[in-house]
């Protein structure tokens, strides 16, 4: 094949090169010698290997090690907050299948967490970073930027305003503590918001319990 196909728009079926020449990759497939993209995309050849592989165009989100994800916190236990995966935070939009993943005690925020329910409560949304995929995926929402960035009262399910490091409801006045975004000690809402969907309510409680790094 004469021309490379690196950083060309593809189509399905589109003929990239024959296996003498690269390596099929993902998004591609071998036919009889011969490697064709299997979906519309970018080709990229990687020079270490001679891989071809097709980037999608509007690719299906995937939730990948390193990610920055928006979750919504389903339950709180004493040792950890069980959430949904709802969004990959870079294009916010909503990843299929709601996967699981929990944010330990100890990777809430960086230092001492006395109760799990002073961090996060049910109904929640969090901007957390992904440390593990696989069968069970594992948060972090201990950097300064991460936390909560969507919360609603316990009391009358209105949304949270930021006071301080503290969140006050405007309808009934009940003052919650969170883990939240973007302000040091407490947090004050990340500038980004919340993906879509971000403010559904979600009823339930389960306070944590007491637990040392």
């Amino acid at each position: 094949m004469s021309d490379s196909p690196n950083d060309r728009l593809v189509l399905p079926g589109e003929l990239l090169g024959t296996a003498e020449e690269f390596v099929p990759g993902r998004g591609t497939y071998e036919d009889s010698g011969r490697i064709y993209a299997a979906l519309l995309g970018h080709a990229r050849v990687d020079p270490s290997d001679r891989a071809v592989r097709v980037e999608a165009i509007n690719a299906i989100p995937e939730v990948k090690e390193g990610d920055l994800v928006y979750a919504r916190v389903d339950e709180v236990k004493s040792a950890m907050a069980v959430c949904t995966i709802i969004a990959v935070g870079s294009n916010k939009r909503t990843v299929p299948g709601a996967p699981e993943g929990t944010v330990h005690i100890s990777k809430a925020k960086d230092g001492y967490t006395e109760t799990l329910g002073d961090e996060f409560q049910p109904g929640d949304i969090v901007l957390a970073r992904v440390l593990q995929t696989g069968s069970s995926v594992k948060l972090s929402t201990q950097s300064l930027e991460l936390g909560v960035v969507s919360a609603r009262c316990q009391v009358c399910h209105a949304l949270l305003a930021p006071t301080g490091k503290d969140l006050t409801c405007p309808r009934c006045g009940n003052r919650e503590r969170r883990k939240l975004a973007g302000v040091e000690g407490s947090g004050g809402p990340t500038s980004s918001g919340p993906p879509p969907g971000a403010r559904r309510e979600h009823g339930g409680r389960d306070h944590g319990g007491r637990h040392r790094r």
